[in-house]
């Protein structure tokens, strides 16, 4: 399936893995490269010395194009994007804020740049200031989320910009990718899908969290704190989430209980004060397969569909 993502990223198939913080590390991006799509490091908070010998440690494991997701919010923002130019990384996609002021070094240096957009507003801005493409996620997506959903959004991006956009949310097998090439993407980003992947590093539980999901087994908490999330709901997050509702968690009691529960999630698999990012897709994945048979399998599905 050739789009203007397989032409700009140099990538077999148009479908990108999800730049998820504490995730996607080398072991995760470099196979999802090698499977033909374009894997993402997350840049996170994580220190420059690590995400150096990610970028490397990646570049070791793939000849194929990759690419490093910058959190604008990150305290270490500037030292990233400065990285990523220093390191040769080819593609770069940031989220949680406006990458403008990063735009022109990374375009000298050769970076294809695409942001993550919640809105038809940021996406032309994006555009006006010289991105690439964007991606257009929906609030369907794990971890930091915007209001609309990827139905609602992707074609209103579409019609609004000339640069190529990518879906994102509610995305994991060939219909979410046929239906979002149906709405004018031109590519897909999936997050959720590759959590439950035999190269993804998370610790067994969290896997096992996301096989067992059910459709009703996410919950959106955060949101008086202005960075809602969407999470697996657990017993941690259906506590956030009431206190969030009836007042008893202000938001700075909120914040406190939640620095670090990422991590507790991903690298210990603790339920009891862990944050489990996951999409409201998570419903539909049953079983752990390989990166190469999860990007075949959702590109063969919806060529299928879509007749290709």
């Amino acid at each position: 399936m050739k789009t203007r993502i397989t032409e700009l990223l140099g990538c077999e198939y148009p479908i990108i893995q999800g730049g998820m913080a504490w995730v996607a590390e080398n072991t995760l991006a470099s196979a999802v490269s090698n499977a033909g799509g374009i894997g993402l490091i997350a840049g996170g908070n994580a220190p420059i010395d690590y995400l150096r010998e990610q970028i490397r440690l990646c570049k070791e494991k793939t000849n194929k194009p990759f690419g490093v997701n910058i959190m604008l919010m990150s305290p270490n923002a500037d030292d990233l994007a400065q990285l990523v130019i220093d390191e040769g990384v080819k593609v770069v996609t940031t989220g949680a804020g406006n990458p403008g002021k990063y735009i022109a070094a990374w375009k000298e240096a050769g970076v294809k740049v695409i942001p993550v957009v919640p809105s038809v507003a940021l996406a032309k801005r994006m555009e006006k200031s010289g991105a690439d493409a964007v991606i257009a996620e929906g609030t369907e997506s794990g971890g930091h989320i915007g209001e609309n959903t990827t139905m609602c959004l992707v074609p209103q991006v579409v019609d609004a910009v000339q640069i190529p956009v990518i879906a994102a949310g509610g995305i994991a097998d060939g219909r979410g990718m046929a239906a979002s090439f149906m709405l004018g993407a031109e590519g897909v980003q999936i997050g959720t899908r590759f959590l439950a992947s035999e190269e993804c590093q998370i610790h067994p539980v969290f896997k096992d969290l996301v096989i067992k999901a059910k459709d009703t087994d996410s919950v959106v908490t955060g949101r008086y704190t202005g960075h809602p999330c969407r999470n697996v709901k657990t017993k941690f997050a259906k506590k956030l989430a009431a206190g969030e509702k009836d007042g008893t968690l202000s938001p700075d009691e909120f914040e406190k209980l939640t620095v670090g529960a990422l991590r507790r999630a991903v690298v210990e698999g603790d339920v009891e004060s862990g944050s489990f990012l996951c999409g409201a897709i998570a419903g539909m994945i049953n079983e752990v397969k390989t990166c190469a048979e999860i990007v075949k399998e959702i590109n063969d599905g919806a060529e299928k569909l879509l007749k290709l």
